[in-house]
């Protein structure tokens, strides 16, 4: 049975924003509330049905206010940044995916109203390395791959909520790790990086990768706000790539260097203000990491509609990506830029 008043967080992200209209088009739902510093899309303001919009900081110990006046019984938590697309102030990241975490699940334990509790969490809690398991499944121990990037954030924030959990064993709570998220509109660090014209690899590494439609992240977010669901659950696509197959179908070109000048490129290409390259990002592209989703199918019902070789090549489509002509060329003056301004940068 549906609940009747809904509150979203992070709606002025993709998946927050289309979870608002799709909930605001439900006649089942009393009142759907959805909450972000900023507005969602106006795509999003167009076709939002019956849902409101309310500007407020989940860092801000107000968010309590709001749930409590509005009395919502359901909170969709959205609005955890996993891997934000370009370079954006990390503190002001941290923050919301740790302090605005915090304060809302503390909003949640005081009122007598929620009943229901859904989040976005990502599957970079589990680290990816060389001694990293081939499969990860729900009790796959957690470990981010730095100690201060946004999958620690994950972990930190996964914490809070295992600790209402304890507090207040009435709320049904359901927690998504999902894979790398990717389709047509989402901008995300991999769509960034396979949208480059030549695309920088580890040299001797071919990861695999599992891949995540943003439309399936969305039916599962829905699905759980619709019926109750409890419990921890990978999300991720049927199949893996790897990353040499993903270029080549994007029609990029692949550039294999040292994994030591890796970590300086990607300070370049993060100073241009192109792809937030962050150390857990680079880990997964020189590692990989592919999730179990039998618990998702089995327990909690739902089978994704793409695999993971459809979701990238719906992204490719939906980006109009064209294969790059002359690719031998345009590696070798890439990669000789790259270089010398990694090189540059790591005197």
């Amino acid at each position: 049975m549906p609940s009747n008043i809904v509150l979203v967080t992070g709606v002025a992200g993709e998946l927050g924003g289309k979870l608002l209209a799709r909930l605001g088009n439900n006649p089942d739902f009393e009142r759907v509330i959805g909450v972000d510093t900023v507005p969602p899309d106006k795509a999003v303001l167009q076709r939002m049905g019956h849902a409101e919009f309310v500007r407020a900081d989940i860092r801000n110990p107000l968010i309590a206010k709001v749930i409590s006046t509005a009395k919502v019984d359901t909170v969709v938590h959205a609005s955890v940044t996993a891997h934000p697309a370009g370079p954006g102030r990390r503190t002001a990241i941290k923050e919301v995916n740790v302090i605005g975490t915090m304060r809302l699940l503390a909003a949640c334990q005081r009122s007598p109203q929620v009943r229901k509790l859904v989040v976005k969490s990502t599957a970079a809690v589990y680290g990816a390395g060389a001694r990293s398991q081939a499969v990860f499944t729900e009790d796959s121990e957690l470990i981010p791959t730095s100690t201060s990037g946004y999958a620690k954030d994950a972990v930190e924030m996964e914490g809070y909520v295992r600790g209402l959990v304890r507090r207040r064993p009435d709320i049904t709570t359901t927690l998504f790790r999902f894979a790398n998220i990717i389709g047509p509109e989402t901008d995300t660090v991999l769509a960034r990086y396979f949208a480059l014209p030549v695309v920088p690899t580890v040299f001797g590494y071919d990861a695999r990768i599992q891949l995540l439609h943003s439309a399936d992240a969305l039916s599962v977010l829905e699905r759980a706000t619709l019926h109750d669901k409890p419990g921890v659950f990978n999300v991720g696509a049927e199949g893996v790539l790897t990353l040499s197959q993903a270029i080549r179908r994007a029609g990029r070109v692949e550039l294999p260097m040292p994994r030591s000048v890796v970590p300086s490129v990607g300070k370049v290409l993060r100073g241009a203000r192109v792809v937030d390259f962050s150390a857990d990002q680079v880990r997964l592209l020189n590692f990989g990491r592919v999730v179990d989703i039998t618990k998702l199918k089995q327990e909690f019902g739902y089978t994704p509609r793409w695999t993971t070789r459809e979701a990238f090549d719906d992204y490719i489509v939906g980006r109009g990506l064209r294969p790059v002509l002359d690719g031998g060329k345009l590696a070798g003056l890439a990669g000789k830029v790259l270089v010398a301004a990694a090189t540059g940068q790591s005197r």
